[in-house]
């Protein structure tokens, strides 16, 4: 008897805190969803790389990006102080690897680098008399690496050693992340085909094996292979982030390989897996849009780089658009998911700086440049990019930062949200974005205090996917934004859609889907009126008096197809504000530069969410 009644009060207490979890108080607190947004920089580099020693970044090291990521103001290399308003949550100091550190340690006589063969080429050329032999030695290294060797192993695996315990040391889990990463360098006839390579990991498994180079491999098959011997030999997770593409050439998003072969589906599967996510805006240009792929598209003619490559030894041509820019590349996605049976381009869209002076300030008030002789100076918007051998100054974009969705600020859940693409990009301001997609959206579900809840049980996040459409049934779509508390108001919110039609077409189309004040879209045009411009160019001020602080709808597709294969993201828009170079103008007591725009409307792009039949 005493066991049988022992028996009931042990079930009955079991049930009640059964009971008990099933029927949560606070529900928010046992969320197992990302409930923050993190923004940081996944591209900046120090003195270890080789073009920014060369170009003048000779002082500012790893230590000192890390350190002014996390607040501390710095002296800038024109004796500026510089300091965020608010500090960074992740930053990946991402140096380039061909000659890592090599620049800096052949200055002050290493012997372990000017006793490599490299340098002595390095050496004779400086003795005589030519003063752009570093930088030319760089830029040979990540084209011809047969007549430009890379250091010998042991000194590369020193160079890494040390840049992992570094980032290490100032990794503050919970803080700040320092994300442990590099960049791989190539530029095929001088089209760009950069990029940066992240670990989720710390130094006793990144340190395992240094680099790979542009000096082992100019093909990025090769890279992803070197990826995947660097996860089989530490059990570490490692991914690579693509280069913006406006100045590939028509390379980066490409219908053939390097060799000239078309893609396969093991091609679409390892660029898949090893690339989910991809660099859509930074300081050279923006890579969203561009008006002779999307002229119905008003807002796609921002910041575009499209006069040449990143060698200027050729010019743009209108056909190698569409395989540089991200809108351009998830259409083509569509189209190899279709013949491939995999996408290769499924991408999510990040932003950074790609800063070569250690300092990470892609806002337009407090823009620092991309080096040092074009951080703020009387003279910075009259002379050019390297020396003056490059684009103008003036071309620079203050961007851009990378917002991630994650449940902490760690190594690990930020380097698993960028994966599950959970991401998005920014070209300067820190807007917080929500998208998601789902099928059995309430109407008003914006409006409810609870609709992150339902968004995360009934839909998917940015970077997911929507399969199985409900017969006679479209997507809904969710989008909460709201403004940089420092910046500026909203604009808009827009959902961009892309599609491949049974013909085997592919279409875009914007929509204009939340926005600010009492205008009304024009039956004629389709066009929903300019939000307007507060902006006094001779102070560079603006006042905040239009626009809104944050901006929601529910919105369904009204031209959807279950047939079609799709993709959807997120485009906010804020109101004018001057650009840097309005900026400059009016401390600087300058004119402000003809063709170049006087004001900018910052925005944010969030990763697609796709829908596959």
């Amino acid at each position: 008897m005493r066991v049988k009644f022992t028996a009931l009060v042990l079930f009955t207490i079991v049930s009640m805190w059964a009971s008990a979890e099933e029927s949560v108080y606070s529900k928010p607190t046992r969320a197992d969803y990302p409930r923050d947004v993190f923004f940081g920089d996944t591209h900046l580099h120090s003195r270890l790389s080789a073009d920014a020693y060369s170009l003048g970044n000779m002082n500012l090291t790893q230590a000192d990006a890390y350190r002014f990521a996390q607040g501390q103001a710095m002296t800038a290399h024109n004796g500026m102080q510089v300091q965020l308003r608010r500090p960074l949550d992740f930053l990946v100091v991402s140096d380039h690897s061909e000659y890592l550190g090599g620049f800096y340690r052949y200055n002050v006589n290493d012997p372990s680098v000017i006793n490599t063969e490299a340098a002595k080429v390095w050496k004779a050329a400086l003795e005589a008399g030519d003063p752009n032999a570093l930088i030319a030695a760089f830029s040979a290294s990540m084209q011809d690496p047969e007549n430009n060797p890379a250091f010998p192993e042991s000194v590369r695996q020193s160079i890494w050693q040390e840049v992992a315990e570094t980032a290490d040391h100032y990794n503050k889990p919970g803080q700040f992340t320092a994300l442990i990463g590099y960049e791989w360098t190539v530029a095929i006839r001088g089209n760009n085909l950069h990029r940066v390579v992240v670990y989720r990991d710390g130094a006793d498994k990144v340190a395992q094996l240094p680099p790979f180079s542009g000096q082992d491999s100019l093909d990025p098959r090769d890279l992803w292979a070197a990826l995947g011997r660097y996860e089989k030999k530490t059990g570490g997770e490692v991914m690579a982030i693509a280069h913006n593409g406006n100045i590939s050439n028509g390379m980066m998003f490409p219908n053939q390989t390097i060799d000239g072969k078309p893609l396969t589906k093991k091609y679409a599967e390892t660029r898949s897996r090893w690339e989910p996510i991809y660099e859509v805006t930074q300081v050279k240009g923006d890579g969203e849009a561009h008006p002779i792929l999307s002229p119905s598209d008003e807002f796609a003619d921002f910041e575009n780089w499209d006069k040449d490559n990143i060698g200027r030894t050729a010019k743009k041509e209108n056909w190698m658009l569409q395989h540089e820019y991200a809108r351009s590349a998830l259409k083509l996605g569509l189209d190899f998911e279709a013949s491939l049976g995999v996408n290769p381009f499924k991408i999510g869209l990040i932003g950074s700086t790609d800063g070569h002076n250690s300092l990470s300030t892609p806002e337009e008030d407090n823009f620092f440049g991309k080096f040092p002789a074009s951080e703020p100076h009387p003279n910075r918007m009259k002379n050019r990019m390297a020396n003056d051998v490059m684009w103008k100054n003036t071309f620079i974009v203050a961007s851009g930062y990378a917002a991630v969705w994650a449940k902490e600020n760690t190594r690990a859940s930020l380097f698993d949200a960028m994966k599950r693409k959970e991401v998005y990009a920014t070209t300067g301001s820190r807007i917080t974005v929500r998208f998601f997609g789902g099928w059995n959206f309430e109407d008003d579900l914006d409006d409810a205090p609870n609709y992150l809840d339902t968004a995360y049980e009934r839909g998917v996040p940015m970077g997911g996917d929507l399969t199985a459409a409900p017969e006679n049934q479209a997507p809904r779509f969710l989008v909460v934004a709201t403004k940089d508390p420092n910046g500026a108001n909203l604009d808009r919110v827009q959902i961009v859609k892309g599609w491949r039609d049974e013909k085997g077409v592919t279409h875009e189309r914007v929509y204009d889907v939340a926005w600010s004040g009492g205008r009304e879209i024009d039956p004629v045009t389709g066009k929903l009126p300019a939000v307007g411009n507060t902006v006094d160019v001779e102070a560079a001020s603006y006042t905040n008096s239009i626009g809104a602080a944050q901006l929601s709808t529910t919105w369904t597709d009204p031209d959807f197809s279950q047939k079609d294969r799709a993709f959807y993201y997120a485009r906010v828009l804020e109101i004018p504000i001057p650009r840097w170079t309005t900026y400059d103008a009016a401390f600087f007591e300058l004119p402000v530069p003809k063709n170049v725009p006087e004001t900018i409307q910052d925005r944010a792009y969030t990763s697609p969410i796709w829908y596959t039949p």
